[in-house]
Parts: C-alpha cells; structure tokens; sequence
C-alpha cells in the first residue's frame, strides 16, 4: 500500500472508456482511498454484449486481486442486473471465494443505499428503452423493491453523454409526476451528466435520488470502514446512513 492510500485502495473495472464517471468518483471520496482503475471497452450497450462481457469482467477482477487492491468493484449494472439478483450474488459469491476480497457491484451498491435511505417504493430512470429495462426492474423486484416503473429516455447509447442536466431534469420530473407514490428516484447508469443534479431533484421531488456514483462513493467507504459525508450530491452522502 502506498502512502497516498492509507485508507485503503478499491480497484474498479469500468465498462467503457468514457471519461467522465471515474472523474466524478475520485474527486468525491475522501482522502486517503486509492483507485485502481482498468477498462472492458464496452461500446453498443446490447443486451448480447452485456451477457457476453462477463468472462472479460472475470478476467478484470483477476488482474486487480492481483494487484492487491483492497476492494474490488465491478461497474456497470447491465452485465450483472439482466442475469438476476440470485444470479448476480452467485458471481460475487465466486469471485470472493476465489481472491479471498470483497467484491461489490453497481447493483448491489444500489440496492444497499436504497434500503439505508428507507425506500421500498422506487421510480426508475434508465438511458435504455425496450425489453432490458423490464430485466432492470425485474432485479429490484427480487431484491424486494416495488418497481412503479423503470422508464427509460430514448436515446442511443453512443449520444448519452450528449444529454444536458437539464433535459435529463426535464425527463426525471415529468415521470416522477406520472407515477405517483414513488418514495425514491433511481438512476441507472453513470455516463450521463446527472451528478450536479441530484440534490436539486431531491429538494423539488422531496424524495431521495440515488445516482450510481454517490453510491459507490457510500459503498466504498462502508466496506473500507470510512465515514467522511460529502455534501452538494444528494441525502445518501450527506447523510451517510
């Protein structure tokens, strides 16, 4: 361990190349936790390539444990969501066993941070349409969410970070008010440009935001027994529950 990680190191396999959501991570944990990052390449965003990477995330985790990071995590929630909440626990469950270090992923960062914020009722918003986000919902469904919906802003994979805050606000907004009862927000994905808009969501909507960054944040400094809030992203890191 180096002097610039005294408060342990995560190592992350980032799914595609965009820049952007690694950025956003390291500038919001705190001092003292290293980042080891390494790539997949990830590029059409199909349900075929999101079933076929999975060897390629195996191969990921492999070179990280060997690098002797303290925490591995796995990003990008499509690869592991659309194999289920059992099948992607049983992915964990061996990667573990085999390096002997926690492992966690998007989606389970996701749902811990919802259950800590105390929704069970969530409105999802994703930058996929079509079939998959019924797989999306599906997850929560298992993990013991009520899915209102998991909606999705149609545009293609390749243009998401093209959207602006406010259009994604726009879009957020209008499907919180058509689904009535949501006690939560849940955003799928890191690559849009979401981040600064989480806490202005939250203040208007009254309800909390979870975005993927933020969680890992909250993530990270749980399984590395770090407690050092960040205000300005939303209740989850402000809070810390």
């Amino acid at each position: 361990m180096s002097f610039q990680s005294w408060r342990g190191t995560v190592g992350v396999v980032k799914p595609t190349h965009r820049p952007g959501s690694l950025e956003d991570f390291i500038r919001l944990l705190p001092k003292g936790i290293g980042v080891v990052p390494v790539y997949l390449g990830i590029k059409s965003g199909t349900e075929k390539e999101f079933m076929d990477v999975m060897d390629s995330i195996k191969g990921k985790v492999d070179e990280l444990a060997a690098l002797g990071v303290d925490l591995i995590h796995p990003e990008g929630a499509p690869p592991f969501m659309i194999r289920g909440y059992q099948g992607e626990a049983d992915i964990i469950a061996e990667m573990e066993q085999k390096h002997g270090k926690p492992v966690f992923t998007s989606g389970t960062s996701q749902v811990e941070a919802l259950k800590a914020l105390g929704v069970t009722r969530i409105l999802g918003i994703t930058y996929f349409t079509g079939d998959i986000n019924k797989k999306y919902a599906r997850y929560f469904e298992e993990a013991g969410f009520e899915v209102l919906a998991m909606e999705g802003i149609p545009v293609p994979f390749s243009d998401v970070t093209s959207l602006s805050p406010y259009e994604i606000y726009a879009f957020i907004k209008k499907e919180f008010l058509r689904h009535p009862g949501a006690e939560g927000v849940y955003l799928l994905g890191s690559a849009w440009h979401a981040l600064d808009i989480v806490s202005l969501l939250e203040q208007d909507l009254q309800v909390p935001v979870l975005h993927p960054v933020p969680a890992r944040v909250w993530a990270t400094q749980k399984r590395l027994h770090v407690r050092q809030p960040v205000t300005g992203f939303g209740r989850l890191l402000e809070e810390m529950p």
